[in-house]
């Protein structure tokens, strides 16, 4: 079994303002950068490989936290399509009916000209398969969801048993391409 740490890269302005950023490629913001700034990464990890999403805001999260990442272009964001930059409000109140069909769908969940989280999982599926080094992925919050969904079986619809948290790192172990969890929301923060 191969360990996968993943991690949620920091906060962007986008985030404060609880837009949906997908693939749109936004820096961290000041505020992120000295959030991820009080991160450590636990011992244990050091001497695992590091890997991140092509876009910014992941690179350097990675880089803040030491690392100098492979970027892993299946580990970019899953798209929102026309939806990208609305907030949750904006989304209910422009699209109402469609949007709470969309989310009750769960792993089918499909924005406007974007992805589904099933979408994410197949796009992700040959990449666990290959992995066979300890990585750590510096990567984005619906990718980490779809790895914990494969894992547990969870459909993202409801609540999961164990919610992923932001500024936090996740284990997995990856065995054949199949994830399992082994310890989540393992603290990052030193302050």
């Amino acid at each position: 079994m191969t360990p996968l740490l993943m991690i949620r890269h920091g906060p962007t302005a986008w985030n404060q303002l609880k837009r949906m950023q997908g693939r749109t490629d936004l820096p961290l913001c000041e505020d992120g950068r000295r959030v991820v700034g009080r991160w450590s990464l636990p011992q244990e990890f050091m001497e695992f490989r590091w890997v991140s999403s092509p876009l910014i805001r992941a690179v350097e999260t990675a880089r803040l936290l030491g690392g100098d990442p492979e970027l892993e272009p299946c580990l970019v964001e899953m798209s929102w399509g026309k939806w990208e930059g609305l907030s949750f409000p904006e989304l209910r109140q422009e699209f109402g009916g469609e949007f709470a069909a969309q989310l009750a769908r769960g792993l089918d969940f499909r924005p406007t000209g974007g992805e589904s989280p099933r979408d994410v999982q197949e796009r992700l599926t040959p990449w666990l398969r290959a992995l066979a080094t300890p990585t750590i992925a510096v990567c984005h919050k619906g990718l980490i969801q779809a790895v914990y969904s494969l894992a547990t079986g969870w459909d993202m619809t409801g609540k999961p048993a164990e919610k992923p948290r932001d500024n936090k790192a996740h284990l997995f172990y990856v065995e054949a391409g199949a994830p399992s969890v082994e310890r989540m929301n393992i603290p990052l923060e030193t302050e």
